[in-house]
């Protein structure tokens, strides 16, 4: 199974390879569409490359795992990227060109995503975003998740103070499951009334 390629009305979402390169960099290099990503933006292609290996190669080896490339479907170059991590918080994030904001393409690829994890029994999804980045936290609600709490982390390997909003979508019925480990290893921990 690993990481079946998936198809929306607009999109396909697949899996990075080697010749995506250039596509990556443009998509990891911006300073806007980084901003509340934990890494720095890329300086080069060898960076990208560097990356591509630890964040993507090593994924694609294991038995199971969604880690894609979004792409338009009349050019199949990646402007995007959308994953759910396979560790124990299955964490839901995304990150897209900014010249392809506020045309619906994050939830159009959300949900496919989302579908195909339900399908292959995931039980729930997490995902995080910075509260100054309100606009993550909108596709979220827009793919059914649910605001479950905030905390603060020192962020790295920027390593500032960041409040984290955490939204989480059940998927197997057992609604009154919360992921709390975000909650447990943060002193700063609340509920915001959003």
């Amino acid at each position: 199974m690993n990481t079946p390629t998936l198809e929306t009305a607009r999109l396909i979402l697949r899996r990075f390879t080697e010749r995506d390169m250039e596509a990556l960099f443009l998509i990891l290099k911006d300073e806007e569409t980084n901003r509340f990503l934990p890494w720095y933006p890329m300086k080069d292609i060898e960076e990208t490359k560097l990356f591509y290996k630890e964040k993507y190669a090593i994924k694609y080896r294991q038995p199971q795992a969604y880690a894609y490339a979004i792409c338009l479907k009349s050019d199949d170059f990646p402007i995007g990227y959308i994953k759910v991590d396979m560790e124990e918080h299955h964490d839901f994030g995304y990150g897209l060109r900014k010249e392809f904001w506020h045309k619906g393409i994050t939830s159009e690829a959300g949900k496919a995503v989302i579908k195909q994890v339900r399908k292959d029994g995931l039980p729930y999804i997490t995902a995080t975003h910075d509260r100054n980045n309100p606009r993550s936290g909108n596709v979220m609600q827009k793919l059914g998740m649910i605001y479950c709490y905030s905390y603060e982390e020192q962020w790295q390997p920027k390593d500032f103070p960041v409040i984290f909003r955490m939204y989480q979508l059940n998927l197997n019925g057992n609604n009154d499951f919360v992921y709390r480990k975000y909650w447990n290893a943060s002193d700063n921990h609340f509920i915001e009334h959003l």
